[in-house]
């Protein structure tokens, strides 16, 4: 007899949570896909985040959707290098900007 479905999550999860999920979901078959054939399908998942940026309303299920789905993968290839993200964020950006440390970044950019 087939599992019944888990009840959708209705509360945020945190980022290790979601590292952690998808890692239980995914690390199978990601591990299988090996390294640079999960790297694709995060940069297909970036393309379509691109696409959803330039012709969906801001803020759309549809923009939504692709942040959650290229936030995923790169949780999977966080998994398969063995890096934490959320310590990998909070040595980077805690103090503000990587660069200047400061909030807000007070950097000079060419742009």
């Amino acid at each position: 007899m087939p599992r019944k479905p888990k009840p959708r999550r209705r509360t945020p999860l945190t980022l290790p949570a979601l590292q952690r999920e998808i890692a239980k979901t995914f690390l199978k078959r990601d591990r299988r896909r090996g390294l640079m054939g999960t790297f694709g399908w995060f940069v297909e998942e970036v393309g379509e985040l691109s696409t959803a940026l330039r012709e969906e309303r801001p803020g759309s299920e549809a923009q939504a959707a692709e942040f959650a789905d290229c936030l995923a993968w790169l949780a999977s290839l966080a998994n398969l290098c063995g890096v934490d993200l959320s310590r990998a964020v909070a040595r980077k950006y805690a103090g503000g900007c990587s660069r200047c440390r400061r909030q807000p970044c007070r950097c000079r950019t060419k742009k």
